[in-house]
């Protein structure tokens, strides 16, 4: 499978060649919706938190007695079913994170890498030494190679041009 290069006009410069195994994987929509599902699962932080009749302040004493009085029985002023009480089974803090086996989830990347090179979906571009870590600069390049809306940039190494001087 071969695929144009380009260059930061948008000329083409040269091809190259995509392995198969990568490149050409059947889309397999339940794997890749798992492998999404997972994700996103494990991007939660799990703080979410509230207050049990035991956590919320106040309610030491039974507010009336347990007989004789026509009311239903209370223990408790801090109780689910009251006014100011706890929460009945309310969420507490815990960890959403689930595990993917390492064939499945680069599995699920070559299935979906595969469907954007079979949409035309996939550039290639020579060089970014060009750019000088400026909007304006990244905006002509994408306008030069006829990029509309979001767009995911990848290179093998960070560039020095767009994270600014190395600390010192």
């Amino acid at each position: 499978m071969e695929l144009p290069v380009l260059n930061i006009s948008g000329n083409a410069v040269d091809t190259i060649e995509l392995d198969e195994a990568v490149f050409d994987v059947p889309m397999n929509q339940t794997l890749v919706h798992q492998a999404m599902v997972i994700y996103q699962l494990n991007q939660r932080q799990g703080t979410h938190s509230t207050r049990t009749r035991a956590e919320v302040s106040g309610g030491g004493r039974k507010p009336w007695i347990q007989k004789h009085t026509g009311r239903a029985r209370q223990g408790s002023i801090r109780s689910p079913q009251w006014r100011h009480g706890g929460i009945a089974f309310g969420p507490k803090p815990r960890d959403y994170r689930k595990a993917l086996p390492r064939a499945m989830r680069r599995k699920a990347l070559q299935c979906v890498l595969s469907e954007k090179i079979r949409g035309d979906r996939v550039i290639c571009v020579d060089s970014l030494d060009s750019m000088d870590g400026k909007t304006k600069s990244m905006k002509q390049a994408l306008e030069n190679l006829n990029i509309t809306g979001s767009v995911l940039v990848i290179t093998e190494e960070p560039s020095r041009a767009w994270h600014g001087p190395a600390a010192t």
